[in-house]
Formats: C-alpha cells, sequence, structure tokens
C-alpha cells in the first residue's frame, strides 16, 4: 500500500513541478519586452533552469510511469498465479463492506 501512497505522491510532486515551469515560461514571456543588461542575465539564466527542470520532470514522470508499469506487472502476475485466493480476498472485503453498508 505504501508503493500506491508513494506513487500518487510522486504524481502530485510532477503535476505540481509541470504547473511551477508552465507560470515561469509565462513570467519569462511577460518579461520579453524589458530591456537591459542585467535582465538578459537574469533571463538566460531562468532560460537555462527552465530547460533543466523540464528535463528533471520528464525524468521523474518516466520513472511514474515505470513504477506504474510494474506494479501492475506484478499484481497481475500475482493474481494470475493464485486466482481462487484474490476472488476469495474480493468476495471476503465485499462481504465486510456489504455489513458495514447494511448498518448504516
Amino acid at each position: 500500500m505504501s508503493n500506491v501512497t508513494d506513487l500518487g505522491n510522486s504524481q502530485k510532486i510532477v503535476a505540481d513541478m509541470k504547473a511551477v515551469v508552465s507560470d515561469a515560461e509565462e513570467i519569462f514571456r511577460e518579461t520579453a519586452g524589458v530591456a537591459g543588461d542585467k535582465m538578459l542575465d537574469v533571463r538566460q539564466r531562468i532560460s537555462d533552469r527552465l530547460g533543466a527542470a523540464k528535463v528533471r520532470v520528464a525524468d521523474a514522470e518516466a520513472a511514474i510511469l515505470a513504477k506504474t508499469k510494474a506494479a501492475a506487472c506484478a499484481t497481475d502476475t500475482c493474481v494470475r498465479d493464485k486466482p481462487w485466493q484474490f476472488v476469495g480476498i474480493a468476495a471476503g472485503v465485499g462481504l465486510l463492506l456489504g455489513i458495514l453498508m447494511a448498518r448504516r
């Protein structure tokens, strides 16, 4: 269950990072008309950092996708190896949920 939570948190972090990069790019575009040597230097540093951030976000997203696929494959293999155990578990969970819902 921890891996599922970690994947959810990682996906949230990637989504947040994409939003930050997008906002920074928008600010970058909005300040395009501002002149000056210092501003050009700042714009160049921001551009370099945005490029690096995009690469890191893409790498993180790829890693999350790989982990998700690996977890799905492992689950599929486990269910195929012991289908009746999982049918029993699903039936037990369904029964428990039915009892809890009936009490309300």
